[in-house]
């Protein structure tokens, strides 16, 4: 965590240096116009800080409101950052083209105040279009055949959800329509792979009730993920039981399919592992019914593969905000969607259902997915 926090800041300050003096060129500002730019900068830079202190506190609505500010701004820098930098490679490379061509500079090349404003320009059209899509969820469909279900159950629909992430920003009317969606689906079981929650009890009044109100006849499911520590264990624990679910924390439970869960990895970290090892749970499990593993990040443990069917996992949320995608790609190759890994065992990662920090997505819109479990046998008659 203290590793991440450090990497997070260097680069953040890295991005506010970088738009800083950026616009100080771009707009020719000098020293007594750059200054109140540089005291907001500052300031912006450690307000994700400021919103955690006064959450911890006890002190919503500053927290409140102060969120949406400095998680609005969050993106809103990394768009610029992305937009501004485009512009400068392409500058850069017409500037080395005329000059490896002998005709020097190209007439075309931007002056700096347009290269400045019109990147700025896109990255707020951009932006303004994440916030619809972040509002958007869709709803994934992946058929898995397979012949482990018990004889006369020829199809199990598993609802999953994933990184809602609950809290300070997304509260009753964004949890609402992730829940309608959950419901036109008509779940035999629903799942939640962790960062269900990301807020103080405070946060989150009442939204246990939503959650209660969802029919899943064999069961509502869910893990930790590392948020789930971030912000504390024991009262977020209390809120998903309270909310309906069982918490998995390296435990399984065995009806129509075997249903596996296992704690984040952060739970080490913090000194709450439980200490058993996810491959001996899953070999204790009867292999003749479907077993689905539970497990937030989308890593395939190498004791673990052929002992499961189906890994549900997350975490990543596909980047969130493009081109963010691409370098999370290079820590997480199982991005989202579906994967065969191998041994009789597959992946399915999450996009996520909710936004963590900015409440945008770019090319990454979020999702609830049913996975319809069924007989090779169904799946022919339904033809």
């Amino acid at each position: 965590m203290r590793l991440f926090l450090i990497v997070f800041f260097v680069i953040y300050g890295g991005m506010h240096l970088y738009v800083f003096l950026r616009a100080c060129v771009g707009l020719g500002l000098g020293t007594a116009a750059a200054a109140p730019l540089a005291a907001f900068m500052l300031f912006m830079f450690v307000a994700p800080m400021l919103v955690r202190l006064a959450e911890r506190a006890g002190h919503e609505p500053f927290a409140r409101v102060l969120s949406w500010v400095a998680f609005v701004w969050l993106g809103f820098v990394f768009v610029v950052v992305c937009t501004l930098l485009a512009t400068d490679v392409l500058r850069l490379a017409l500037w080395v083209a005329g000059h490896v061509g002998g005709r020097g500079a190209p007439l075309y090349i931007l002056p700096q105040r347009a290269a400045f404003l019109l990147p700025l320009a896109l990255a707020a059209l951009v932006y303004s279009y994440g916030f619809t899509e972040a509002r958007t969820v869709r709803t994934e469909h992946i058929t898995v055949q397979t012949d482990k279900l018990p004889p006369g159950v020829q199809s199990f629909r598993v609802v999953q959800i994933s990184d809602v992430h609950l809290g300070l920003m997304l509260g009753r009317q964004r949890l609402e329509g992730i829940l309608q969606a959950v419901r036109r689906l008509r779940p035999d079981m629903l799942v939640s792979t962790g960062d269900l929650v990301d807020g103080q009890p405070f946060t989150l009044n009442s939204l246990d009730g939503m959650f209660r109100s969802l029919r899943a006849p064999h069961g509502k499911f869910a893990i930790t993920g590392n948020h789930e520590f971030y912000a504390g264990l024991e009262h977020l624990a209390s809120f998903i039981r309270a909310s309906g679910f069982r918490l998995l924390r390296a435990e399984a439970v065995s009806g129509v399919i075997n249903v596996a869960g296992v704690d984040d990895p952060t739970a080490k970290a913090f000194g709450l592992g439980t200490g058993t090892e996810e491959a001996e749970l899953l070999k204790s499990l009867p292999r003749e019914k479907f077993t689905l593993l539970l497990k937030h990040r989308a890593r395939i443990g190498p004791r673990s593969s052929g002992l499961f069917d189906l890994q549900l996992s997350g975490h990543n949320h596909r980047g969130q905000i493009f081109p963010f995608s691409l370098i999370v790609k290079m820590v997480y190759p199982y991005l989202a969607g579906y994967y065969d890994t191998g041994n009789g065992s597959a992946l399915y990662v999450s996009r996520g259902s909710g936004t963590w920090g900015p409440p945008v997505r770019v090319l990454s819109p979020p999702e609830v997915t049913l996975i319809e479990l069924k007989r090779p046998d169904a799946t022919a008659a339904g033809k």
